[in-house]
């Protein structure tokens, strides 16, 4: 992980045509949408290319090793890192887990909406989601650090972008109209 809590740009660029190729379905989704937002777009357009990896939509560990893959889970994941007495205490954890959560939570919230609803867990979803986001701004504000406006205008627009990587999938993700090489990862989005 990178300082900042996001991962390192070649981690998130690990297959920069994927990046390249979800940034044009980003732009292009939001422009449709009369959206704006060049930092927005550009995080929109990482977190679909390192999402597309499932290691990486699962990345959070609990202190045996083992993946969170629930938002409950990675919340009670908060609460460990801040137990003073554990000898892996770290106060900056909190700022990793949350973004986790704005991130994992606006992914499926876009891409699997589907899924999301059948759990009847979207108000869930989007509550921890626009919560996790607005935490990671104050921590980056506390810090004095540009990415503060990024963080708080996903909180703002959670749903909006929810809304948006939506209407991306719907459009633009058909498998058979995009590159051959991209088809495997996009039957996966469209089924899941």
């Amino acid at each position: 992980m990178a300082p900042d809590g996001m991962a390192s740009e070649p981690e998130a660029a690990s297959v920069p045509s994927l990046k390249r190729f979800f940034d044009r379905l980003v732009r292009r989704s939001l422009g449709d949408l009369w959206l704006s937002g060049e930092p927005v777009a550009d995080y929109l357009a990482a977190l679909l290319a390192r999402f597309a990896r499932t290691d990486q939509l699962y990345a959070l560990r609990d202190a045996t090793g083992q993946p969170l893959e629930t938002v409950v889970e990675m919340l009670l994941e908060i609460e460990r890192a801040w137990t003073f007495d554990d000898p892996r205490f770290d106060p900056f954890r909190e700022r990793e887990v949350r973004q986790h959560i704005g991130d994992y939570t606006l992914f499926m919230t876009g891409i699997f909406c589907e899924h999301v609803e059948r759990r009847a867990s979207t108000r869930f979803y989007v509550r921890e989601g626009k919560r996790a986001y607005g935490v990671v701004a104050d921590f980056e504000r506390s810090a004095l650090r540009p990415q503060a406006r990024l963080f708080a205008a996903l909180a703002a627009g959670f749903e909006v972008y929810a809304s948006a990587l939506s209407y991306m999938k719907r459009v633009y993700l058909r498998p058979t109209d995009s590159p051959p090489a991209f088809r495997p990862t996009l039957r996966l989005l469209t089924e899941w």
